[in-house]
């Protein structure tokens, strides 16, 4: 259950918040902010083996490969590599549909000097990668099935995630990315204070 102090502190600071960020944007002549911006259009990702991650996003997630490019060596030092590595550096990069929202670039690194553990979620760079489903239930019998790694069982929206059959699990990918699956069929409480985030379409 939502603890009822603690989700009307959350109210009044989102309120307060939304009120210094409207006096803002209301100077000016549109959204503050990057100008243009319109949303999230891809999330790319680094993997150690392409072949294996698209095996996993395919045929286990359900996504779909909508192209491949490369192998390319880097001839432009777009991201401040170490110069003496740049002519043993190459990238292949492949981009997949997940339905709707923004798609995943997927990325293999071929480098002398490159990194090959994984960030901890608590460490600088930690991430994770969501996906809203419709059946909480379903997705985690089928994930069950399919052997894939499952962090504790079903949990319950709180504070402002709070809300009605509001739940998530987080799982990994064998390579150790983690995933985490939402649902919240009748919305969340922040929603009774500010814009709706994401819906499905």
């Amino acid at each position: 259950m939502t603890d009822v102090t603690e989700l009307q502190q959350w109210i009044v600071k989102g309120s307060n918040a939304m009120e210094s960020n409207n006096t803002i944007t209301s100077k000016k002549s549109g959204l503050s902010g990057l100008p243009t911006m319109r949303g999230v259009e891809h999330i790319g990702l680094t993997v150690p083996d392409l072949d294996k991650a698209t095996e996993f996003f395919v045929q286990v997630l359900g996504c779909e490969v909508v192209y491949t490019m490369g192998p390319f060596i880097y001839e432009e030092n777009w991201f401040e590599l170490k110069p003496e590595f740049l002519s043993q550096t190459t990238r292949t990069i492949r981009a997949l549909s997940c339905r709707n929202g923004a798609h995943i670039e997927l990325f293999e690194f071929a480098t002398p000097d490159q990194q090959k553990q994984m960030p901890r979620n608590i460490d600088y760079g930690g991430h994770h990668v969501a996906f809203y489903v419709d059946d909480m239930d379903a997705a985690i019998a089928y994930l069950k099935d399919k052997g894939v790694k499952l962090f504790g069982e079903k949990k319950y929206g709180r504070g402002p995630e709070a809300g009605k059959d509001s739940t998530f699990i987080h799982f990994s990918a064998p390579w150790g990315l983690i995933f985490e699956l939402v649902s919240y069929p009748d919305g969340r409480v922040y929603e009774q204070e500010k814009p709706t985030m994401w819906r499905p379409s």
